[in-house]
């Protein structure tokens, strides 16, 4: 079985500072790198930055900056947002990076092998904003400016000599593979999205430009800069030492099992850049996920309505575990979800410091006083006792199966479950009472609680790392233990050592704070 994974972010564009959008894909990519890492998969996780095209020659010249300058500071508060999130990426690609270079030329030479790029004259609607061209039907116009109906971005008309890439040909191949890969895109609604899209035909794509001078020329033509969606795909490629197929990291990772993406990128990597490595004769991924858009109190974020949440600011105000826990609960993977900081307050409160933390923090505390701050041996479990462990243990399969499948919210909505279990397991057994009766019963609720307490940290350390691994360390639970196939194991405390000491997690939130 191949136990290799590679998971990528979207290669974010630096034309402003990060946004809440940059920072729940990348999340979304952590908490899927970390489960597999649980697996004991070897892991290669990808993020970084977009840095050629117009839209950044424009704003680099309106703030007297040469482009690289520019991008220099701008991709460094993206790699910053990498430690903010607490993601663990192996790789920041920046797609001015010389790596990069040879890796967008290799496949634009792929391309001109296999007969599919050739040179003509382009016209039509072009968005500098989303660095994409759109056809008649996707334009509307108010107030006398064009639109994309899509984005809402404005588009303008546009002529100029460019090279293409014969697109059309590849749509009865797409419909094939998609076909026979029916997973390829997720969820499905995004897949018969692409469906739909394929099937009204594809027209041949203009793959250059000549308005602009910022990016990566095109080989024997350097009037010409390459398209900047054909150069930013190829971002996947780069990372893993491409055009060396030799490479190890390019023969463990490649093809990638998970492109992150937002829907409205959709296109780009489900038809584009599939067609683009056909071509090429490269392998093509494996999956393609397309998430919703993020919406504050129910309206897309935009400055004019004043709706804009920062996820640096809600970090340094609640706590990064904080917010992660909360975009991946609230929002339904694959739907667009609209978040508040009334409800991130009251998930805070209600699935973090009442459940979880709460759980902790009085099952650390009474072991401390009534168990010599040691976790008692397992002295004979009851039905009540293996029923609460075994229930968790028997749905790993699904659990497991929820994680491939990018079925996020089920996973966490399961996990939280067994959380509210322990809580009322630990009420309803009353250790405090039964202490008083019989010393080896209270033992093995308290064996039983923490046996279950340590299953349920393992199983949210990719979504609340931090707290979850404070929990984990004051159990003395070494890094190797700490596995999806450990969760089965229930010999891997050292009852002689002291619970090093367990602050408190998560701290619950006055409404008017």
């Amino acid at each position: 079985m191949n136990k290799n994974f590679y998971i990528t972010t979207p290669i974010y564009y630096p034309s402003g500072k990060p946004h809440m959008g940059h920072a729940y894909s990348s999340i979304i990519a952590d908490i899927f790198a970390r489960f597999k890492r649980l697996q004991n998969y070897n892991v290669f996780f990808l993020t970084g930055t977009d840095e050629h095209g117009q839209k950044i020659q424009k704003e680099a010249k309106k703030n007297n900056k040469d482009p690289k300058h520019f991008c220099d500071e701008l991709s460094e508060t993206f790699r910053s947002l990498t430690k903010t999130l607490n993601l663990t990426n192996d790789d920041f690609l920046r797609t001015t990076e010389k790596r990069h270079h040879r890796s967008v030329i290799e496949i634009w030479n792929r391309l001109v092998k296999s007969g599919d790029i050739y040179l003509d004259k382009y016209c039509g609607w072009y968005s500098v904003s989303d660095e994409a061209y759109y056809d008649e039907d996707e334009i509307e116009e108010k107030d006398g400016k064009k639109f994309c109906i899509a984005s809402g971005s404005t588009v303008e008309w546009v002529e100029e000599e460019s090279y293409f890439f014969k697109l059309s040909v590849w749509a009865d191949k797409l419909l094939k593979f998609y076909k026979e890969n029916k997973n390829f895109v997720l969820p499905t609604s995004r897949k018969n999205e692409v469906i739909k899209f394929v099937e009204k035909g594809l027209k041949d794509l203009s793959i250059s430009r000549t308005s602009f001078t910022w990016g990566i020329p095109v080989p024997n033509n350097t009037k010409h800069v390459i398209y900047v969606w054909l150069d930013a795909l190829s971002n996947y490629l780069s990372a893993l030492d491409f055009p060396d197929t030799n490479s190890k990291k390019y023969k463990n990772f490649w093809p990638a099992d998970v492109h992150i993406i937002g829907k409205d990128i959709l296109r780009f990597h489900a038809i584009f850049w599939p067609a683009f490595l056909l071509a090429a004769k490269l392998p093509l991924p494996k999956r393609v996920f397309g998430h919703g858009w993020i919406l504050s109190n129910e309206k897309k974020m935009s400055k004019s309505l004043g709706n804009i949440l920062d996820p640096i600011e809600i970090i340094n105000n609640y706590g990064v575990d904080q917010l992660r826990y909360y975009l991946v609960k609230e929002v339904s993977l694959g739907n667009d979800g609209s978040i508040s900081m009334n409800n991130l307050k009251k998930c805070i409160n209600n699935d973090l410091a009442n459940n979880y933390g709460n759980l902790c923090q009085r099952v650390f505390s009474f072991i401390k006083k009534n168990c010599e701050n040691k976790i008692p041996y397992n002295s004979n479990l009851n039905e009540k006792d293996k029923k609460l462990l075994d229930n968790l243990k028997d749905n790993l399969p699904k659990l497991i199966n929820m994680m491939n499948n990018q079925e996020l919210n089920e996973y966490i909505k399961m996990v939280v479950n067994f959380s509210f279990e322990a809580n009322k397991y630990f009420n309803d057994s009353e250790p405090w009472a039964v202490k008083k009766l019989d010393q080896k019963r209270m033992n093995a609720i308290l064996f039983t609680i923490m046996q279950q307490i340590k299953n349920i940290s393992i199983l949210l350390s990719p979504i609340i790392p931090d707290a979850a691994g404070k929990v984990l360390h004051a159990m003395n639970i070494e890094e190797k233990d700490i596995s999806i196939e450990k969760i089965k194991n229930d010999k891997i405390f050292d009852h002689k050592k002291n619970l090093n000491d367990l602050e408190i997690l998560f701290t619950k939130i006055d409404n008017d704070n």
